[in-house]
């Protein structure tokens, strides 16, 4: 494949927080094998749900009449709390409160990353097996410690649920976006996820790539080079992407994981 920029024309796509969209634009592809199938947005800071139904694509509110879920977990003695419950009561109950799991899923203990990110949360991170798991008091000063798929998991049911309520049925089958530069490893352990959350993950798709579908790039024929900007809750991204004949390729991705729409907040 020729990637002259002279050769191809060159499209910029700017994104703040349409995630859901993208992979949407996915679970429309494969229901046509799968029966109904959700497109998920995990994301570092938001979660969002949607469905292609009648023709259009609907992302869904949740309980609480809103498109976005905060990826926020909460514990307290008597319940455990998932989005806004969970995020409005962070401020009070701190160390039981668990935030941007998506930094640590897939990662080893040791990882810089890692290491960098659990001097900025106030909950506990300990190494079990040489990867980061949270450790947290549940319940009547019982403590248990859960890894970053379990707590992703507690979201994805989350989503899961608000689409069946949304639909009235039973779902089975989910696409799920991944940032570009996450390895083997973070996408299997976000496949992971799915599983315990009672998902099929039908496929997991690039974030960027997954933007070039839902705006119909792939569909406009000839080859094309893609600058993708992704401007998430927490992070940012910057991909450059090849379409030829409806084949997708990632040149580069590079970004900030600690800049996002939360840093803009007064």
């Amino acid at each position: 494949m020729a990637h002259s920029w002279a050769r191809g024309s060159l499209i910029v796509l700017a994104i703040i927080s349409f995630g859901c969209l993208f992979a949407i634009s996915i679970a429309k592809e494969e229901a046509t094998k799968l029966g109904t199938v959700i497109g998920i947005d995990l994301g570092t800071t938001y979660s969002c749900v949607g469905v292609y139904k009648n023709g259009h694509v609907e992302i869904i509110a949740n309980d609480q009449g809103n498109r976005i879920t905060p990826s926020w977990v909460g514990f307290t003695d008597g319940e455990r709390l998932i989005g806004e419950a969970a995020k409005n009561q962070a401020a009070v109950n701190p160390e039981r409160t668990i935030f941007d799991v998506k930094r640590l899923i897939g990662r080893k203990f040791e990882d810089k990353e890692v290491q960098k990110d659990m001097k900025l949360v106030p909950y506990k991170i300990v190494n079990k097996d040489g990867k980061p798991y949270i450790q947290v008091k549940i319940k009547d000063g019982e403590t248990k410690v859960f890894s970053p798929e379990e707590i992703s998991a507690m979201i994805l049911v989350k989503m899961k649920e608000t689409a069946e309520a949304f639909l009235g049925k039973k779902i089975n089958d989910a696409v799920v976006t991944v940032p570009a530069y996450f390895n083997d490893a973070q996408r299997q352990a976000t496949k992971d996820a799915g599983v315990i959350a009672g998902l099929n993950v039908a496929r997991i798709i690039n974030e960027p790539t997954a933007a070039a579908i839902a705006y119909g790039l792939d569909k406009k024929g000839g080859e094309k080079n893609i600058l993708v900007f992704d401007l998430g809750g927490g992070t940012f991204d910057v991909s450059i992407l090849t379409i030829d004949n409806g084949v997708f390729e990632v040149l580069s991705t590079n970004g900030d994981t600690h800049l996002g729409g939360e840093c803009f907040l007064i």
